[in-house]
């Protein structure tokens, strides 16, 4: 693939850089553009009410007629979560491996848009032609099955992106990393790599999937007498192939709770990434039929969200599983960053209740830690660096990493999202930066909660609201009713009796003051309220609620 005419190849991200999540990412060449992953993040704190926060992709509508395909690297919520929400307005293919494709048609039947959108099944080693693209998948490891890396020749070079991967050499499931192929690209010539850094920080490298089987069966061992329950990540086929392993050897009856992991567990056993020993997998409604000690409940709500089954269970919400003293819960996962002080609720209510929660050595990351990427950068050796995937001080600690291996600093590109990236065989540089942004999913709409009203929400969290309530005569401008006040979030009314009183004497007052002089415009006579309720009540209780005015004529 010679670049003839000196075409540059852009790369531009559009989410997935300084935080964890969100990942998509556009390859540009002249009329091609291929983008890789489409994931969604989860909300912040402070945006109350919201459910999911999806890519905002202005860029791809604007240029659908150059958009090829996705091409996905692995099925993690990340990578494919946003999928559903973005096809139904770029109706373009998607190509995946097996798994992948399963966990994406699950999304897709859910949305009603099975049969609207192509998708191909996409082998290791196998390549597909987009446009000017070539994308070549190769096998690597993750915390989940079929995770792929991607070799995307451009007639400007190959660049290598490694999805999220780990080096296993004892795979679970299926083969180990191929290494091999990494090696034979790296000997073509690699324009850049665009590399995994959320394990950056860490020295060493991350352990195989296998040492956490043998956690289990030591904790199965140990506690012969007590019903295991083990939360962990749904996705995390090759970990519930370790519990199902340790249960039938122990025997033990397996049942699964929480929607996303009885959806994954389906979607891998039919596709054969699971196997599951005749008769281990016993519905919760049979759970009851069966003593503790022979009874394994794999659920989800390792994270310690709030809907969630383990969460529901520990806070005594879920219909069919109680916490009984005596219970071992093992939490089969790290906390993510920001969800330590929910995942140590949850291990407080367990607690609480008798049961004895085990958090360490049953979990072992997915991502790779220095030694690993360092020896990916070896076998590759990219002209030019592009961490990905993580916040800036995991993109740091990259970037530090290939320096450290003879990669120049000025080749090392930290992008945010939005930057666009212009490569050539002999230059690199961020020529221009993309519309880009966080759209948010609440209930069923995507995209009406915006800055505004999120602010309002918080406004309302924060200080409550006052609602004044007034009824004009037409024309003659008298006062008929009120002014009458509501309030709700801002103090309790019963108990404020006097201060609501003289609320309501102030706004009194101002009104009749506004009508004297004539003033009718509803406008001005709003400002009026709010501006006196409000220096009011600052003045009373040091406290700032949103004050809203309805005025009604008859």
């Amino acid at each position: 693939m010679r670049n003839i005419n000196n075409s540059k190849l852009r790369i531009i991200p559009l989410g997935g850089l300084e935080q964890i999540g969100m990942n998509i990412t556009a390859f540009e060449f002249e009329d091609s553009i291929i983008v890789v992953d489409c994931g969604l993040s989860f909300p912040e704190d402070d945006m109350l009410g919201i459910d999911l926060v999806i890519p905002d992709i202005t860029y791809l509508k604007d240029n659908i007629q150059k958009v090829k395909g996705f091409v996905i690297t692995h099925g993690h919520e990340d990578h494919i979560g946003a999928l559903p929400y973005v096809l139904k307005e770029l109706n373009i293919p998607v190509y995946a491996t097996k798994l992948t494709i399963g966990l994406i048609e699950n999304k897709l039947r859910e949305h009603n848009l099975i049969n609207h959108t192509k998708r191909k099944v996409v082998q290791h080693g196998q390549s597909i032609n987009l446009g000017a693209f070539r994308i070549e998948f190769i096998k690597t490891n993750h915390s989940i099955v079929d995770a792929s890396a991607l070799a995307i020749y451009s007639p400007a070079g190959i660049v290598v992106h490694t999805g999220d991967f780990k080096v296993d050499y004892t795979p679970v499931f299926g083969d180990a990393i191929d290494l091999q192929r990494f090696g034979e690209i790296g000997k073509k010539g690699v324009l850049a790599l665009m590399c995994d850094s959320t394990n950056a920080e860490r020295p060493g490298f991350t352990m195989s999937e296998r040492t956490v089987g043998r956690v289990f069966d030591n904790i199965m061992s140990d506690h012969r007498n007590s019903r295991i329950i083990i939360a962990t990540f749904a996705s995390n086929v090759d970990r519930v192939q370790q519990i199902i392993n340790s249960a039938y050897k122990y025997g033990r009856k397996v049942v699964v709770e929480g929607r996303s992991m009885v959806n994954v567990i389906k979607t891998a056993a039919e596709l054969g990434y699971l196997t599951v020993p005749d008769k281990t997998l016993i519905d919760i409604e049979m759970m009851k039929n069966y003593p503790d000690d022979q009874v394994v409940l794999i659920t989800t709500g390792s994270q310690g969200e709030s809907m969630a089954a383990l969460s529901r269970i520990a806070a005594n919400l879920h219909k069919k599983v109680q916490i009984k003293p005596g219970d071992t819960v093992i939490f089969s996962s790290k906390a993510i960053p920001g969800n330590e002080k929910a995942v140590s609720k949850v291990i407080n209510e367990l607690s609480m209740k008798g049961a004895d929660v085990i958090f360490q050595d049953a979990h072992v990351s997915g991502h790779a830690c220095q030694e690993e990427i360092k020896l990916i950068y070896s076998l590759v050796r990219p002209k030019y660096s592009i961490p990905i995937h993580g916040e800036y001080r995991h993109l740091k600690a990259q970037a530090d990493l290939a320096k450290n291996l003879g990669i120049a600093k000025e080749n090392i590109f930290i992008l945010s999202s939005g930057d666009v990236l212009e490569l050539g065989e002999n230059s690199a540089k961020v020529v221009d930066h993309v519309h880009t942004g966080s759209i948010l999913v609440d209930g069923l709409g995507v995209g009406d909660v915006g800055n505004i009203v999120l602010r309002d929400r918080q406004h309302l969290a924060e200080d409550g609201i006052m609602i004044v309530v007034m009824t004009l005569e037409k024309y003659s401008n008298q006062l008929l009713a009120g002014p009458d006040i509501v309030s709700r979030g801002f103090v309790y009314v019963r108990e404020s009796e006097d201060l609501m009183e003289e609320a309501r004497a102030v706004v009194n007052d101002a009104v009749n003051d506004c009508l004297d002089r004539g003033v009718s415009d509803w406008g001005k006579l709003k400002n009026v309220i709010k501006d006196s309720l409000s220096d009011f009540i600052w003045k009373r209780t040091k406290r700032n609620p949103m004050i809203l005015p309805i005025i009604m004529e008859v």
